[in-house]
């Protein structure tokens, strides 16, 4: 059979044709901004994985340094306790249950009220931190789990799992190292906003092990990855990060002090601009961090 097309159907057919074509680089483009609003997203991701690793890093800190008999007395919140499970201690109690009347598995509740509660961070919380140990955090195989109940840093609800697990070897020199991860991790703020986190990372402790039981010496490098979803504003959009230099941690101080992580939209294109990294500084305890985005440099202020 012989197929025949006017010269009014063929315009047609281009038209259409070209009608969809232009529909269809609409769309594909529709994921992506102006430049202003790539750069914004690109900020807003970046500071947000910020936000969630100094909050969450805290909480490796405080399920660390609840006493001697479940990790290493005087970290995070509890800096400055030399005392082990004493019920009440500043503006906090301390609730400790042990199920089977034996050391381990132990519950340990940390309570900073409903009117909210000072930290030696600077930081007023409030609500329950609920921590269990199988072990002592300093013994191979021990593991942390802490969820949260009401719990808030300063106007910023914490929610989510988060789990530390000792994986030590006995290989010569032992290293102690841990694996942190935070299980759908949430911060919200009061106007609506919030961020997302999932994350799992690698704890190798560098320096201070000569003295096991003194945690103010002790150096951690990180490294590993996270994604998540961030929510300010209007402005809804998911992103993963990874570690591109170690981070570097020390109980003294209560930010990150070295290393980057970059962070760059998800399904973005491998040869997207719109890569941020944010360079948390040169070892120096402060909460300045740079932040940069496709050349530009921004100083931001972590909480």
């Amino acid at each position: 059979m012989k197929l025949s097309i006017n010269l009014t159907q063929l315009s047609v057919l281009i038209l259409s044709f070209s009608l969809l074509t232009i529909v269809s680089c609409q769309k594909e483009n529709s994921q992506y901004g102006t430049d202003a609003q790539e750069e914004e997203s690109s900020r807003v991701s970046s500071e947000s994985s910020g936000e969630a690793e100094v909050i969450f890093n805290g909480i490796f800190d405080d399920a660390m340094g609840a006493n001697n008999e479940v990790g290493l007395s005087g970290t995070g919140v509890f800096y400055g306790r030399t005392d082990t499970l004493t019920p009440v201690s500043r503006c906090f109690t301390v609730t400790v249950t042990r199920p089977n009347n034996t050391p381990f598995p132990v519950r340990i509740v940390v309570d900073f009220g409903t009117a909210g509660c000072p930290g030696p961070d600077g930081h007023v919380r409030r609500g329950k931190v609920i921590t269990e140990y199988t072990n002592r955090l300093i013994i191979p195989g021990a593991t942390a789990t802490t969820t949260f109940d009401g719990y808030y840093v300063d106007e910023t609800q914490v929610e989510g799992t988060h789990k530390i697990s000792n994986l030590t070897t006995a290989t010569l020199p032992v290293t102690p190292k841990f694996r942190v991860e935070v299980i759908n991790g949430k911060l919200s703020k009061l106007n609506g906003n919030f961020v997302e986190w999932n994350s799992v990372k690698y704890l190798i402790q560098v320096e201070g092990m000569i003295t096991p039981e003194i945690p103010r010496d002790d150096i951690f490098r990180i490294e590993g990855n996270s994604r998540g979803r961030v929510k300010r504003g209007t402005l809804l959009v998911g992103w993963e990060s990874s570690i591109i230099e170690p981070l570097y941690k020390r109980f003294t101080c209560r930010w990150i002090v070295k290393g980057k992580i970059k962070t760059v939209r998800i399904n973005a294109p491998s040869n997207t601009p719109w890569v941020s990294v944010l360079d948390f500084g040169n070892g120096i305890c402060d909460n300045q961090a740079v932040l940069t985005v496709n050349g530009r440099s921004f100083q931001i202020s972590l909480p």
